[in-house]
């Protein structure tokens, strides 16, 4: 299911007795990752918008979870969240930076300026003001940060630019914070899904034809689907391994390993394809409000967003 790659460091990291930090915890992998480190003995603070999510969620689990209102685009609120964990725990052991919005489909000819600001906002900003404020307990507990990218940051974005331009720059925060990391004993990882399936995934794919025509573009492996709590728990096993990175489905690790030659290959291909063409001008149609063609059913307009 994932391809988690340990680099050297320090040992196993259990999660028994261990505070973690989660935003985006009140659904989808949030929710799933919360409720499989309270399993393993961990303390969660369950970081959400929703206040109604975290708070349900929080009283499902049990004692040692706590519901933290905030939106992880807003700097002040997060840098207020991290001392109420820390003054209600005692520690901050485990940040996963989780939370994260899809924007409803558009080319970036066509996307309202505002909707690409809300998604790098929240994407990419989200998780520095996550984890900037959490950095000084993380190297105090030689602790983990797990940030949420995606197969999305090396795959073509078509359609889709802000999500995927989001979540290769998280890559990047990733990667540059494993290595800061280390010279104080703590450890940071990058996770990478590839479709997971949840309400944000078939209200996009399944139940609209033009994201079923999206969907079919993609070539087999690569259109395989993982629940929730595949995800969820693909990334608490690397949290565990302190995994540099971990990947699921398998299917996407050949893709990230090669993705310099197999993305050059990939982007020629997509830009001759007729049905590529046809596909975006349908996207350029429908995020302009102009009338689609016949043959595709209507879809509302209004942005669709699901955190992860």
């Amino acid at each position: 299911m994932s391809t988690p790659r340990c680099l050297p460091g320090p040992g196993p990291f259990r999660p028994a007795g261990r505070v973690a930090l989660i935003t985006g915890a009140g659904q989808g992998i949030g929710r799933e990752l919360a409720a499989i480190l309270y399993r393993r003995g961990a303390s969660v603070a369950i970081v959400d918008v929703d206040a109604v999510a975290a708070t349900s969620l929080a009283a499902e689990l049990g004692e040692r979870a706590l519901p933290v209102i905030a939106d992880v685009s807003d700097r002040a609120a997060m840098a207020e969240a991290i001392p109420q964990v820390v003054a209600y725990f005692g520690h901050l052991d485990i940040v996963v930076a989780n939370a994260g919005v899809v924007p409803r489909p558009a080319t970036l000819r066509t996307i309202a300026p505002a909707d690409f600001d809300r998604v790098l906002d929240i994407n990419l900003t989200g998780v520095f003001n996550t984890v900037h404020p959490a950095l000084d307990h993380i190297i105090a507990a030689r602790g983990h940060v797990a940030v949420v990218s995606s197969c999305a940051a090396f795959a073509p974005g078509m359609g889709g630019a802000p999500y995927m331009i989001s979540k290769a720059a998280v890559e990047q925060l990733g990667r540059a914070l494993r290595v800061e990391l280390a010279a104080h004993g703590a450890s940071a990882g990058v996770a990478y899904f590839g479709i997971v399936d949840t309400e944000m995934t078939q209200a996009t794919l399944d139940r609209d034809d033009l994201g079923r025509r999206i969907e079919a573009l993609l070539p087999w492996p690569l259109n395989t689907r993982i629940s929730a709590a595949q995800a969820a728990r693909t990334l608490a096993d690397a949290i565990e391994a302190r995994a540099a990175q971990s990947i699921s489905p398998r299917a996407w690790g050949p893709y990230a390993m090669l993705r310099g030659v197999i993305n050059t290959v990939l982007d020629y291909g997509l830009a001759h394809d007729p049905r590529v063409h046809a596909l975006l001008r349908e996207v350029e149609r429908r995020s302009l409000g102009k009338p689609a063609s016949s043959a595709i059913m209507p879809m509302d307009t209004g942005r669709v967003e699901a955190h992860y």
